[in-house]
């Protein structure tokens, strides 16, 4: 594993991966910095805010930067050497966050004056606001293909809206806590958030429940990113650590230790190659994966498709519904910690850890025996080991089953999506005819 370390000269608040070999981190001293990961390259620092800067994001072609600050801007950047910015001026309370869409032509920002605001990037200015949390909105992110975006607010709700009728479709309450931070997946059907309360839950949108329910930190979890496959999502908490999930087992496969405090921010990078994590100790940690043994070439393809569609139909075109509260007691999966906790393992003396064998694997089949020690203090019998493995057994068809049929549901989506446009067809050279 490459751990490489860049030091700062305050925390961290967020930073992201550039598509050009680019690190941006932004913190609460003011400036942002573009750290150039190839060998040589100088780093550099852009002077613009007059107050911390909260959030970071590169647009998905590379040319722009977007920044959001405690000072009540959004500033547009030109990451070149200059540094050239503009100001995005609306919000009456501090910006927590900035998100471009997937094609780069609008922005979206969430703030501490309770709203979410929507802007156009080449004309810079405001095109409209949405305003029906009722406490600070820490996180607003568009779904891949733009349509819809997601919120969460410290009034304990995570919110999903259309962007084209700026209306709320739906709305998840978790009455333990408020979100620091929500996230689509790659084909846009989840959302992902990381509760205060020491949770990160993972939201289907199309069926309105809740699927996976991790409880794997010591502290509140202040980020999360999901690996370009959708199969992988990684947590940075304020315990201190970052956790590797994967999502189609339902459990924690790595914990990382690196970060001396919390750690508030971490990204994959596009090809899920590299992601970095940064932290109140002032640190970027850049890591270097290699667990990527599926074709996700194909994977990312299909993303792709499911991106760049046609107006209809779309997801709200399939299951349209109003929004309603949630009573946060749906059938999910639950990680607890007492569990995961015994299979924990520092990866910076594992670098073995990230070349598994097979899509299927067990965590102690990839490290070396005498990593892996199991602690003779805990006492478990031969027949409750043999329970505890017909369980997992039993656990794995259940997950394989699962993932088959979320195939098929994909499979049925895109032949309605096909059905619908060739109705379309029909009914405008039915109109040309007439």
């Amino acid at each position: 594993m490459l751990v490489s370390k860049f030091l700062l000269s305050s925390w961290l608040p967020d930073f992201v991966l550039g598509p050009l070999d680019q690190t941006s981190s932004s913190s609460l001293d003011r400036f942002l910095m573009i750290w150039n990961l190839r060998p040589q390259s100088r780093a550099f620092r852009f002077v613009g805010h007059v107050e911390a800067v909260t959030s970071v994001q590169f647009s998905p072609d590379g040319h722009l930067m977007a920044s959001a600050s405690q000072d009540r801007t959004v500033r547009l950047w030109i990451p070149c050497i200059h540094g050239e910015s503009s100001a995005l001026k609306a919000h009456t309370a501090p910006v927590r966050s900035v998100n471009f869409s997937y094609d780069g032509q609008f922005l979206v920002t969430a703030s501490n004056d309770k709203s979410i605001k929507v802007w156009s990037v080449h004309r810079q200015r405001l095109l409209f606001s949405l305003s029906q949390h009722t406490h600070w909105v820490r996180c607003a992110k568009f779904s891949p293909d733009g349509r819809l975006i997601a919120s969460c607010s410290e009034d304990k709700t995570v919110k999903i809206w259309d962007a084209a009728n700026k209306v709320c479709i739906d709305s998840f309450t978790d009455y333990e806590g408020f979100a620091n931070y929500v996230d689509f997946n790659p084909s846009g059907t989840c959302v992902a958030s990381a509760g205060s309360n020491r949770t990160v839950k993972l939201w289907d949108i199309r069926m309105n429940k809740l699927l996976q329910h991790y409880r794997v930190h010591r502290a509140g979890v202040n980020c999360v990113s999901f690996h370009p496959s959708g199969n992988y999502l990684i947590t940075a908490s304020t315990d201190g650590t970052l956790k590797i999930m994967d999502l189609l087992e339902g459990r924690v496969i790595y914990t990382l230790h690196g970060h001396k405090g919390p750690v508030l921010s971490v990204a994959f990078s596009k090809g899920g190659e590299k992601f970095a994590s940064g932290g109140a100790d002032a640190q970027v940690l850049l890591w270097k994966t290699n667990f990527d043994t599926f074709n996700y070439k194909e994977v990312l393809k299909q993303h792709i498709r499911r991106i760049h569609t046609d107006n209809p139909p779309h997801l709200l075109d399939i299951y349209p519904r109003s929004p309603h509260p949630h009573d946060g007691k749906p059938q999910s999966i639950e990680v607890s910690s007492m569990i995961t906790h015994t299979n924990i393992y520092n990866l910076r003396y594992c670098p073995a850890l990230f070349s598994p064998t097979s899509p299927r694997r067990r965590l102690e089949d990839e490290v070396e025996p005498a990593v892996c020690t199991v602690d003779k203090r805990i006492g478990i019998s031969p027949a409750l080991g043999n329970a505890l493995g017909h369980i997992v057994e039993q656990l794995d068809v259940l997950t394989l089953t699962i993932s088959i049929l979320e195939q098929r549901l994909t499979l049925t989506e895109d032949k309605l999506k096909e059905c619908l446009e060739n109705q379309h067809k029909m009914l405008l050279q039915a109109r040309q005819g007439e």
